[in-house]
Order: structure tokens, then C-alpha cells, then sequence
């Protein structure tokens, strides 16, 4: 059962009562309830999500963020059967990366009113089984290094997928706007069809171009041109991976008003045109999809045959 699995992990990362940090990966904190208590909004202090678990068999989770409005009361908890509740810290830049992939052509910070969803939400098997993943993965370093990002990032693409994706894509929305840095990225992944330069960016986040720039550049280690053009061209694979769109309707929606310069730009990034990326990227869809259809076809005639065999004998 899945559930158990989650039982056993946190029960392992958090052998003691209240509140367990986990040394191995900054940002995930486990608290262990042998008993009635209230964790209360003060405590929510950053984008996060909650993971709340119980031998019995609930399991829920919750999005929080700084201030949000929420008050969560453990009731059911004893010495026998103790309540867990694991709060992992959720970089909001990879929540707008991510939504960005989901959605390429809609506006990833949503303004919808985050408290349209409900406060606790049930931990379904496919998010529970990406949650067990993530726990796992912190057992070994090699692990933490390469499995832990990636499952964490499939932690995200479930969270997004469920009813409480527009409270995540929200409240990342509102803490990404309180580092001018991370304000200038979000805009710049929700208007990459429109013109964009450092000097409009610096208006944006209040700054002045030049300690804009500067500070640009320590974040993210490019100048913000660099930074745009990479964007724009990253999402166009996405787009062109998408295999729904033209060159030229490719080209507009990543803010290129000249296809030919488009296809020079993208061809010195990937080194081939987007028409050759698009054909080559159809002809591996169109093979694993036939090598798909091979297979299944080869474990029918397997079974047909085999059932056949049995019925000679008969």
C-alpha cells in the first residue's frame, strides 16, 4: 500500500516529537504529532507543500505560502498512531518553469482567487507515489544529487495537474514578485511573444538599469539579453516539440517579428533550422509510437499463440 510506504519514510526521517529537520536536504521539515495540536499560519514562511499522513490511512495535502490564511488542527494523533506532517520548501521559479512547459501559450501566473480551492486536498496514488520517490531519494548523496531535482520537479508537474494548481500558481506568482530579480524572470516567462530589453525590465522591478543588469547578471549568470534570447528559443523547442505549430506561428509566439532571423537564431542554438528540428522530432514521435504498436501487437500473437497451444493439447 502507498500509504504505508509514506508512513515508513516519514517515520523514519522523524524519529522524534515535533518538529524534525532534515539535514539532508535543506527545506524539508517533518513534524510528528503524538497529539492534539494546531499548526498555525505564522508558521507557513514560505511557498511550500504539506504532506499530512497518518497510520489510519488519511492522507492529505495542503499549498502554503507566507501569511496564507490557514489554520491546520490535528486532532487524531496518539503515541500508537502519530500524525506527520512534512512541509517541503517549493522554489517557485521551478513552479513557473514548469507550468510554462505544461502551458506554453497561456499566462502561467494565474490571478484566480487561490482560496477557489479547497484548503486540504486527498493525496491521490500518482502524487503519493512521486512524494515516496522524493523520500527515497534522500537515503544515498549520488541520489540526492540526480534523482532528489527530479523528483521533486515530478512532485510539481503532479501538483499542477490537480485542484490545487491554481493556489500553486498563485501564491509562487506572489512570492516570485517579491525579489525583483525572480519578478523579472516571471515576467519575462509570461511575455516572451512581447518586446522585451533590460531597460524596460528595470522599470518593471524599480531599479535602475545599471544595478539591474548587475544583478541580473549575478543571478542567473548572463546579461539579460542572453537570458531573453535563450528563453524565447527554449520555449520554441517546446512549442515545435509540441509539433501543433508552424515556423513562422512558432516564431511570433516566442516575440521574433522576423522568421528568418528566427531560423538563423535557432539554428546557431541547436544547430539545425526549426523546419529540420520539427521534421526530426516527428520522425522519433511517429517511431516510438510504431515500436509501441510492434509491441503490443508481438505480446497479442505471444498470448494467441500460447492459448492456442494449450487448447491442441486439450
Amino acid at each position: 500500500m502507498g500509504d504505508e510506504a509514506l508512513i515508513a519514510r516519514l517515520d523514519e526521517l522523524a524519529p522524534a516529537e515535533g518538529p524534525n529537520s532534515v539535514d539532508v536536504w535543506a527545506g524539508l521539515t517533518i513534524h510528528r504529532f503524538c497529539g492534539p495540536a494546531i499548526l498555525r499560519r505564522a508558521e507557513f514562511d514560505s511557498l511550500s507543500v504539506g504532506f499530512i499522513a497518518q497510520a489510519t490511512g488519511a492522507v492529505a495535502y495542503v499549498v502554503t505560502a507566507e501569511g496564507s490564511n490557514i489554520d491546520l488542527q490535528i486532532t487524531a494523533a496518539s503515541l500508537e498512531h502519530p500524525v506527520f506532517y512534512s512541509a517541503l520548501h517549493i522554489d517557485p521559479q521551478l513552479v513557473r518553469s514548469i507550468s510554462s512547459s505544461m502551458y506554453p501559450l497561456s499566462v502561467a501566473g494565474e490571478r484566480a482567487d487561490p482560496s477557489d480551492a479547497p484548503a486540504l486536498s486527498t493525496l491521490d496514488d500518482e502524487l503519493m507515489d512521486a512524494v515516496i520517490g522524493f523520500l527515497a531519494s534522500l537515503s544515498s548523496s549520488c541520489d540526492r544529487r540526480v534523482l532528489a531535482p527530479l523528483r521533486m520537479s515530478e512532485m510539481v508537474y503532479r501538483l499542477l495537474q490537480r485542484e490545487q494548481r491554481t493556489r500553486l500558481l498563485r501564491l509562487s506568482s506572489d512570492e516570485l514578485l517579491r525579489n525583483p530579480i525572480a519578478a523579472a524572470l516571471s515576467h519575462i516567462a509570461d511575455h516572451l511573444a512581447e518586446p522585451l530589453s533590460a531597460s524596460a525590465l528595470a522599470v518593471h522591478v524599480h531599479m535602475s538599469p545599471s544595478a539591474f543588469s548587475r544583478a541580473f547578471r549575478e543571478a542567473t549568470g548572463r546579461p539579460p539579453y542572453q537570458y531573453i534570447k535563450d528563453r524565447r528559443l527554449d520555449r520554441a523547442r517546446d512549442l515545435l516539440d509540441d509539433r501543433t505549430f508552424g515556423v513562422a506561428a512558432v516564431a511570433g509566439a516566442v516575440g521574433y517579428s522576423s522568421v528568418s532571423h528566427f531560423i538563423k537564431e535557432f539554428h546557431r542554438r541547436f544547430g539545425s533550422t526549426p523546419g529540420e528540428y520539427a521534421e526530426t522530432s516527428a520522425q522519433l514521435f511517429h517511431s516510438s509510437s510504431t515500436s509501441r504498436q510492434e509491441h503490443r501487437h508481438s505480446v497479442s500473437v505471444q498470448r494467441l499463440t500460447s492459448i492456442d497451444r494449450n487448447h491442441h493439447h486439450d
